[in-house]
Order: structure tokens, then C-alpha cells, then sequence
């Protein structure tokens, strides 16, 4: 079974801005760099990973296909264009975006960004066209609550695109807003359009057990569905939680628990679709 981490950051304090990461959040407040992570993924047995944005720049983006053409374990790279000026998104995408292989996906941080219409906006609408069009899927981070809903609503509004719903739209904590979530959850689930990441499930005050991480992998396959939904291990954002091997030890300890075809499509046969990978270079048979 090839497993695919459908959800890995790296970053290089050095070469690029990242706004939010500032000193106050500890452990993460230094660079993260591929070499780092193949030793994380190859400890767990995980083959590859696709390598997602960090920051709503098109630096950003190009430096982490040059670490994708630098490391063939990077299946695939999740960048950032400005989606709500459709004319810079295009240009970009058409310009020195183009011909990049490894550029499978588009995401803009929606949860730091104050316009909770950000997905209704005309020009976004537009440029979600555009991804469409070439074969580009959009990952939507922490949509709830703020932008689930709206994020269905564009699926919806644009059925060739597949929209990714990262970490599951970030369940809230305890009981409060759960069942709003989960019916929020529901209805972005009923379109054939989405799919959703069993990701990035370290919620505070909670700690990822086998038993959580059970429950919302249950609840997304009654929703989703195993061939529309993929894991990803959200590191180093794990590192405060217990690091790479932790994360990976619960949350593989819930896919276990499915049927061998269940487990292979989250593990790896998901992502390997959605995101268009092809033939994947592995970590574990590299010498």
C-alpha cells in the first residue's frame, strides 16, 4: 500500500515571510525544511506527501516548487494565487506558473482573512473557474465556522471543481456548535464536488487519541465516504502535540480499523486521484 501525507508543510524563515508565524507560537517559530520531513515520513512508513501553502504569496509558492523539484517524494504542491483579482490570478497561472507539473492545487488562508464573503466575492467566483478549467483543485483551511458554508456554496456554484475540505472544516471544541457543524459538514459531503481531509485534528485542549481521531474518521466516511476522503498529518503543526510519529501512530491506528480497500483509499488512493499525482517516488524505497 503506497501512503500518501496529503497534508505537509515546510518553511524557510530565511526565504520566506510567513505573517502569522511569529515567535509566540514556540516549537513552530523556525524553519521546517524537506530533509527534516523525509526523516519524519520515513520513520512512520509514509511514501510521499503533497506540499501545502503556508502563506497568501506567490513566493511563497515558487519556493516550494523548487523544494518539489529538489525532492521527488513531494507529489504534489498546493500553492496560493490571488483569487480574488481574477486578472493577476490568470496572469500568474498562465505566466510563471505554467508548465509546472508538480502545482496541483490553489488555497488562500480564508480563516486569516476578515472578509467572511471571501468565496461569494465575484472575482473569486471567477478565478475558482479558471482552476477549474485547468485542472486545479481548491483547499479550503479551517472553514468553520466562518467559511464552510460559503465554500459548499461555491462547490456547488461550480460542479468541475474540486473543492478539499481541509482538517474536516476544523470541528469546534466540546459540545457547543457541533451539531452545526457536522450538519454544515453534511452539506458540503452532498456534493460530489468535495472531499475531505482526515487532517490537522489537534484541537486545543483536546489531545488526538486513537479514540478521537476514530470518531471523526467515522464520521467522515459516513459523510464522504472512503474514496472521497485522504490523510494528512498537517506537520510540523504536529510538533507542539508530540511530533510527526505521535500524530501518525493515532490516526493510523483509526484507519486500520476500516477494510483493507477503505484504508487503501485514505491512505493514499484518494489523494493520488484528486490531486492527479501519478506515479509517486517513495521514501521508503529510495536509497
Amino acid at each position: 500500500m503506497t501512503v500518501i501525507d496529503a497534508h505537509l508543510h515546510l518553511w524557510d524563515l530565511d526565504a520566506v515571510e510567513i505573517p502569522w508565524l511569529t515567535p509566540s507560537l514556540g516549537a513552530l517559530h523556525r524553519s521546517f525544511g524537506a530533509e527534516e520531513a523525509a526523516a519524519e515520513l520515513r520513520g512512520a512508513g509514509v511514501d510521499a506527501a503533497v506540499l501545502v501553502q503556508a502563506a497568501d504569496s506567490l513566493a511563497e509558492t515558487r519556493w516550494m516548487l523548487r523544494t518539489a523539484d529538489a525532492h521527488p517524494w513531494i507529489a504534489g504542491v498546493v500553492g496560493w494565487v490571488p483569487l480574488d483579482d481574477e486578472a493577476a490570478a490568470r496572469t500568474a497561472l498562465d505566466g510563471e506558473l505554467a508548465g509546472e507539473s508538480r502545482l496541483r492545487g490553489i488555497r488562500h488562508l480564508v480563516h486569516d482573512d476578515p472578509r467572511d464573503e471571501f468565496f461569494a466575492l465575484p472575482a473569486v467566483r471567477a478565478s475558482l473557474v479558471e482552476l477549474a478549467r485547468r485542472g486545479l483543485v481548491l483547499d479550503v483551511p479551517d472553514a468553520w465556522p466562518r467559511h464552510l458554508g460559503t465554500a459548499t456554496a461555491a462547490a456547488r456554484a461550480t460542479p468541475e471543481l474540486t473543492v478539499v475540505i481541509d482538517h474536516l472544516g476544523k470541528p469546534p471544541l466540546g459540545r457547543a456548535g457541533l451539531d452545526a457543524w457536522r450538519t454544515a459538514l453534511a452539506e458540503s459531503a452532498a456534493l460530489p464536488n468535495t472531499v475531505a481531509k482526515f487532517s490537522g485534528l489537534h484541537l486545543p485542549g483536546t489531545v488526538l487519541d486513537v479514540a478521537l481521531a476514530s470518531g471523526l474518521l467515522e464520521l467522515a466516511l459516513e459523510l464522504f465516504g472512503a474514496d472521497r476522503v485522504m490523510y494528512g498529518g498537517d506537520w510540523p503543526m504536529s510538533v507542539p502535540h508530540g511530533g510527526y510519529a505521535a500524530t501518525y501512530a493515532a490516526m493510523r491506528a483509526a484507519v486500520d480499523r476500516l477494510s483493507p480497500d477503505e484504508a487503501a483509499a485514505v491512505l493514499g488512493g484518494t489523494a493520488t486521484r484528486v490531486y492527479g499525482l501519478g506515479d509517486v517516488a517513495s521514501l521508503r524505497t529510495a536509497s
